[in-house]
């Protein structure tokens, strides 16, 4: 016998009154790219959610944000790892010191010297501008951020593409917002798992920082390519780092000027100022001619509002100052940036001439809801961060004496809660 329509009633107003505080709306199905990112409030964008499809993988991964390592059951990394380690170069681990090392910078240790031109054999130089003139590299490090959808909105309304250069660790917990980059034009680069100095790394673990990120890994499975570019954190890079990169086929993308835009935090002494100010004088740098027979690539992020805000902000000024602004692997006529084969980049010619997408990609993960199984979620937690507790939920959990659906995510899960109470 179904239950009173008083209890029921009650149970309805329990899901209502209760969905706000968590953030959640019925409406948004957290299931699907398009869904997400119609998401305008960014509280609601950073609440956890669940994706089968990456959720359901990560015990095959490094702890979310712990510094990657080889599981011991991961064969397939580690036979990669055998077939490559072999070609890379005894060159020692670094520390995040400077002193004690040579001043010839015997291994074209980025950090110490900028030096972006390896000195071992048979290695690629950095990326640290785009040959064509007047030209901006436009990329942002550190996503995908959980609350980027008034960022992206923003490039799109301006049919700008940019590089985004991805941490495995937050395609994991933000699989959906990886895949609208791919969705919306732009090229995915990678940035290692957990954003470590790589040159501090065993050989190995630098390997694993790179393999979990890309290869059959998060960017693959979140989004569905293989990415063949990649961005040390830090720009800490020297030839051991080069060797391990290019034996995975990666490309170095490195940067000429940098706007400081992630360091204005807690107990940093760079201020919003000092970020005006490094946005001012590249700008100016540009306007002047600088870049007149060569182009640029500046450093910046889309790690929080502020280094969007800021992107947003300046955006109008580069624009002016710069005759093109480009993704960096279109500045460079990488028309092929994935292993695959079934998405490519437009040319420069092509892309200044408006073809801002030369062959649209069609996001390679899906997921299904069944009504007759069970469904994992994640709970938000009481505290402020974007993390969440994993609930199983078979259709209805009993609280208050009234079947209540507390773990309804989307508006399909909600609408099974509801027809229980009723």
């Amino acid at each position: 016998m179904s239950a009173p329509i008083a209890p029921r009633l009650l149970g309805i107003l329990a899901i209502a009154a209760l969905l706000p505080r968590y953030g959640w709306a019925a409406a948004i199905n957290r299931t699907d790219e398009a869904s997400e990112a119609s998401i305008k409030d960014g509280s609601v964008e950073c609440s956890p959610y669940d994706y089968p499809p990456t959720s359901s993988k990560l015990s095959l991964f490094p702890g979310i944000w712990k510094n990657a390592k080889i599981l011991p059951n991961d064969s397939v990394a580690l036979d990669l790892w055998n077939s490559i380690s072999g070609k890379i170069p005894n060159i020692s681990q670094k520390s995040t010191s400077l002193s004690g090392y040579s001043a010839n910078d015997p291994d074209c240790w980025w950090t110490y010297s900028q030096c972006t031109q390896p000195k071992l054999a048979g290695l690629q130089p950095d990326i640290i501008a785009p040959p064509e003139p007047s030209t901006l590299g436009y990329g942002f490090d550190d996503g995908p951020a959980c609350d980027h959808n008034v960022f992206y909105d923003f490039l799109a309304g301006n049919n700008q593409k940019a590089t985004m250069f991805f941490i495995g660790s937050n395609v994991m917990s933000y699989p959906l917002e990886a895949q609208r980059a791919l969705t919306d034009g732009h090229e995915i680069c990678l940035h290692t798992w957990s954003h470590p100095h790589m040159t501090t790394l065993a050989s190995e673990d630098a390997f694993a920082e790179i393999y979990y990120c890309e290869s059959m890994q998060a960017v693959k499975l979140a989004v569905g390519v293989t990415p063949t570019c990649w961005r040390p954190p830090y720009g800490d890079i020297d030839d051991r780092i080069r060797s391990i990169s290019k034996a995975m086929g990666l490309q170095t993308f490195m940067w000429g000027y940098d706007t400081s835009d992630a360091d204005v935090g807690e107990g940093s002494s760079v201020t919003p100022a000092d970020v005006e100010q490094q946005y001012q004088a590249f700008i100016n740098k540009a306007q002047s001619g600088a870049f007149n027979k060569t182009g640029a690539i500046v450093l910046t992020h889309e790690l929080n509002n502020f280094t969007m805000s800021e992107a947003v902000k300046h955006y109008p000024e580069l624009k002016a100052a710069f005759a093109h602004i480009v993704p960096i692997g279109v500045g460079l006529n990488i028309t092929q940036p994935y292993v695959e084969t079934n998405y490519s980049l437009p040319t420069f010619q092509e892309y200044i001439s408006g073809t801002t997408i030369a062959n649209p990609a069609t996001v390679n993960a899906t997921v299904s809801v069944s009504t007759s199984s069970s469904v994992t979620i994640l709970l938000p937690s009481s505290s402020s961060s974007v993390s969440g507790n994993p609930v199983n939920v078979n259709k209805a959990t009993s609280f208050l004496g009234t079947s209540l659906c507390l773990g309804a995510l989307t508006s399909h899960v909600l609408f099974l809660c509801l027809t229980e109470l009723l």
